[in-house]
């Protein structure tokens, strides 16, 4: 499961916009929000409203997705010339969180990653521990019904940016990774795609 479209189109417009857009959020830590046993409640609570709520269809299950998100022209970003901005979505299947996603062009704590090193996963050798030694630590998660059944546990690595041109306009890019694990907790399945131009 990609960063959703709809969740990179609102970081894109909210980096658009002039000043600030959204409201202002730090990361949890990964530990805080736990797969299978946190409920929408829980987050929100947390986290307060979320800014976008919406349903998705994955693996023939009906989603619930929410997101909070924030963009500034004041911060720092990871490269020059892009308006930092960052995103954190969150999906749900009867009420239980199954996946979370966060991206970020925030120089601090930044999700962008080595494409390069992709190549380097073996499927049924390279371990998960192994993955993160590569590539760092993931910035989405996720269990059925948000992967099929048969893959199990996936996570991945996720960045988006957007960048004003000398002469007016917008450039976009973003790249998404998802790794599926089977139940020996070795690399099952890799899907990376990019879009756009950094």
């Amino acid at each position: 499961m990609y960063m959703t479209r709809r969740t990179a189109v609102l970081v894109a417009l909210l980096s658009m916009l002039v000043g600030c857009a959204g409201n202002n959020f730090v990361r949890p830590s990964t530990d805080t929000f736990k797969l299978g046993q946190t409920t929408y409640s829980q987050i929100v609570k947390q986290l307060g409203e979320p800014r976008k709520v919406g349903d998705v269809l994955k693996n023939g299950n009906k989603i619930k997705s929410i997101t909070y998100s924030y963009a500034t022209t004041f911060g720092e970003p990871l490269d020059a010339g892009i308006i930092p901005a960052r995103a954190l979505e969150f999906f749900f299947y009867n009420d239980t969180l199954v996946g979370q996603q966060f991206v970020s062009s925030f120089k601090p704590d930044n999700t962008d990653f080595d494409e390069a090193k992709i190549d380097s996963l073996i499927k049924g050798q390279t371990t998960r521990a192994e993955v993160i030694q590569l590539l760092g630590n993931p910035s989405s998660s996720y269990i059925p019904p948000m992967v099929k059944e048969t893959s199990g546990e996936a996570f991945g690595y996720n960045y988006i940016t957007t960048r004003k041109l000398f002469l007016g306009g917008l450039k976009f890019f973003r790249k998404n990774l998802k790794i599926t694990f089977d139940e020996k907790g070795l690399v099952l399945d890799t899907d990376y795609m990019s879009s756009g131009e950094r």
